[in-house]
């Protein structure tokens, strides 16, 4: 196997694959069920996948439901973001008489992530690029991506230009087939360590109508996207920045900050300082904060940003604003986790629609 090649792996050929990557020294982490979400977590085999499950999405909604097949990839994202392995919520950074604390960086195998996941990864590596921490943790990364044929009813990653598939940023694709011929995925090569890794595991060459037939399911998955946001997003935040819009939102915002803990490119921290109750042991940790955090913007004299619209509009302004100024790109790849996972409901693609419809005196819904 080469970069560039296309073949085609079965079902038991995915076990197979993970029981490679864990001999080879990888930790794979994956899509597993837990209680009532898919998780990401490490597996220590491929029967850990959630073969036969599916979710049902809406705003502030996630459900499981029992698919009629047995896809391993046949769901939307869950409530965790791979961030959490390359960018950890805690991390200690000093710890007794200012000693450094040695930090732990896990060779990673990632397993099923999507296109808008690759693109938030990528979105971090320019936000964090100065970051020790998370540059060691990505380098030794060994990513398979999963192609998305079902999107789920809060995706919109075709309309951020991150999906459904995977153009970059992988080892390894794949792209999920069950019908008449078996369980199947097709598996594009992304890299040399992904064809290494392939030549491990019995494989089978791709037929031409095998590959055409797998992009196809792929590109009609951009057409069955439940959500959709507007085009000119960067300059509809700079000139909504008076909008009553924002006090709506905030009437129903509870300023809780579900919406940047799972969120995939939020990387706020804050750093704080720990003693245990003898006293005699001290350090200093990093954790994720929120804008959301009444805090946040705390200067000297008082906050900044006390008003819950404030603070939404600062989220959302610079998430899918000035993030461009600041990074070169946007700070939203479409996923729809802050939309099924805010306890209020509210959906960030239907705000940024009433902001357009506001801005072209078009009524609005």
């Amino acid at each position: 196997m080469t970069t560039g090649d296309v073949a085609v792996l079965d079902r038991a050929g995915l076990d197979r694959l993970v029981e490679v990557l864990l001999a080879q020294g990888y930790r794979v982490v994956g899509p597993t069920v837990r209680e009532t979400a898919i998780v990401l977590a490490e597996l220590r085999s491929a029967d850990e996948l959630p073969a036969g499950w599916g979710v049902d999405t809406a705003p502030g909604r996630y459900r499981l439901r029992r698919r009629s097949d047995a896809a391993v990839f046949g769901h939307s994202a869950g409530p965790q973001s791979w961030k959490q392995f390359l960018h950890p919520p805690h991390r200690p950074l000093w710890d007794g008489e200012f000693v450094p604390a040695v930090e732990e960086a896990p060779r990673y195998a990632f397993l099923g992530v999507r296109a808008c996941d690759l693109a938030a990864i990528a979105v971090l590596g320019e936000v964090l690029a100065a970051s020790g921490s998370f540059a060691r943790r990505r380098a030794g990364l060994f990513t398979i991506a999963a192609n998305c044929t079902e999107p789920g009813e809060v995706c919109f990653c075709a309309s951020m230009g991150t999906g459904p598939g995977a153009s970059a940023g992988y080892d390894l694709a794949l792209t999920e087939r069950i019908d008449g011929q078996g369980h199947r995925f097709l598996v594009d090569v992304g890299s040399v360590e992904g064809a290494r890794i392939l030549d491990l595991v019995a494989t089978a060459p791709a037929a031409s109508a095998e590959i055409a037939a797998a992009r196809a399911d792929v590109a009609a998955a951009a057409g069955k996207m439940g959500r959709e946001m507007p085009g000119g997003l960067r300059e509809l935040m700079r000139e909504s920045r008076e909008s009553p819009v924002w006090t709506e939102v905030a009437n129903r915002c509870l300023t809780c900050g579900n919406c940047t803990m799972v969120c995939p490119t939020c990387f706020c921290t804050t750093t704080e300082d720990l003693t245990d109750i003898t006293g005699e042991h001290a350090g200093r940790a990093e954790r994720w904060a929120s804008c959301f955090e009444l805090d946040f913007s705390y200067v000297h004299g008082g906050s900044v940003r006390e008003s819950g619209a404030s603070r939404y509009r600062q989220w959302m302004s610079h998430k899918l604003g000035t993030w461009h100024d600041q990074f070169g790109g946007s700070g939203c790849v479409g996923c729809g986790r802050c939309i099924a996972w805010c306890p209020a409901g509210i959906d960030i693609t239907a705000e940024a629609a009433n902001l357009a419809a506001e801005r072209s005196g078009d009524v609005r819904a």
